[in-house]
């Protein structure tokens, strides 16, 4: 605003023609100033958490990620057998829990089918009253059978005893192997998308930065790596390192550091013409510092974005290729080779598959929210919105 004072009777032309009327004097007391800002200034990021915070389903997904990842590190010790523990003569026990079972949830207990009416009085069928109830009474060939709800750990005399998963095939614990499998399973994940940023990152600024002929040539070979199925990677890794942690890493790494550079070197492309950049190239500053000082920080949000979206993406495809027989060695678990030995018996013991399918639907879902949420927070275009 202009301190510049004008005297009423001698106004400048541009402004005769306005009323005196409209004139008022101001005391010198008085200070004439614009109003002050009513929000507080925020920077990008913190701009970025105030958006994210405000995302109810972000944050929401966000608490479930972080009780999973709790759970993968602390639940296998929660229980007191160990996830390759086992116990031959306790196979395919149901879920039991202590407390539960008292209100008929995860009681331990299962439906015998097919069993004769008149043999549920012999106790040594039928022992320590193990007997709740039975149902769908009919006659076969002059036989009366039904379906016998027992309580599974009296059946078979273990009822001091508390599997809160159940048991597979050779009595482990589920409780344990799950909890361990869902830790394999985020490791080998988190494993392999860092690798992969960090790999896109550098291979896809080379190319976005310099461009022309070596830009063309680094995108061939992006595309030709990225035409090899990820079945035959898997399969080539398994039978050169062996089937373990480290040959899945490396399978999913192969190929998964390629949407990582393409998407880095878009941003290359679009920042390296800016006029900040222009100018630092002027004073001399170097390639290397250009291009992860002055470039690369720009990318920082969608960098973050894609890490949120890859994680999954590698649970899935590890889960997949186990699920197939090209996962870890036994014992070692994972949610993809729980889910495999599981659905061998899916319709007789469905909670063998129910724990693990509910454990990585909810990390798919949680990490996909979470990771649209980030997306969202971190977009440029929505600053200042809120």
């Amino acid at each position: 605003m202009s301190n510049r004072v004008y005297d009423l009777k001698n106004l400048p032309p541009e402004i005769a023609d306005i009323p005196e009327s409209r004139f008022r004097e101001v005391p010198k007391a008085d200070h004439v100033m614009d109003a002050e800002f009513e929000t507080v200034a925020r920077g990008f990021f913190k701009d970025a958490m105030f958006r994210l915070s405000r995302n109810k389903a972000a944050v929401v997904a966000f608490v479930i990620l972080i009780a999973l990842i709790f759970m993968a590190i602390v639940g296998p010790s929660m229980s007191p057998y160990s996830f390759n523990q086992q116990f031959t003569e306790y196979t395919f026990m149901p879920p039991r829990v202590q407390g539960l079972e008292k209100i008929g949830i995860l009681d331990g207990s299962y439906t015998l089918k097919n069993r004769a009416l008149d043999s549920l009085g012999d106790s040594s069928k039928y022992p320590n009253d193990c007997i709740i109830s039975y149902s769908n009474e009919r006659s076969v060939r002059g036989t009366t059978l039904v379906d016998v709800k027992v309580n599974y750990y009296k059946y078979v005399g273990c009822e001091d005893k508390y599997f809160w998963l159940g048991t597979d095939e050779l009595g482990r614990d589920q409780w344990a192997r799950l909890w361990r499998g869902t830790r394999v399973s985020l490791i080998i994940a988190f494993a392999a998308v860092l690798s992969d940023v960090v790999i896109g990152v550098v291979y896809g600024a080379i190319a976005g930065y310099y461009g022309g002929r070596l830009d063309l040539i680094m995108m061939r070979i992006c595309d030709i790596i990225n035409a090899f199925p990820n079945v035959v990677i898997c399969t080539i890794f398994i039978l050169v390192f062996g089937s373990g942690m480290r040959a899945m890493i490396l399978a999913l790494i192969v190929r998964g550091w390629i949407p990582t550079a393409r998407m880095i070197r878009s941003q290359f492309l679009r920042f390296r013409g800016r006029e900040y950049v222009m100018a630092a190239q002027t004073m001399g500053v170097p390639n290397r510092a250009l291009i992860f000082r002055h470039i690369l920080p720009n990318s920082i949000g969608p960098i973050i974005t894609r890490t949120m979206i890859a994680i999954p993406d590698a649970i899935f495809m590890e889960s997949f290729m186990a699920y197939i027989g090209l996962g870890l060695a036994p014992p070692e678990p994972s949610i993809g080779t729980l889910l495999s030995r599981g659905q061998r018996v899916l319709m007789q013991y469905p909670h063998l598959t129910l724990f693990p399918a509910l454990t990585i639907s909810v990390l798919m879902i949680a990490f996909n929210l979470f990771g649209n949420g980030l997306r969202d927070a971190l977009d440029p275009t929505q600053r200042g919105l809120d």
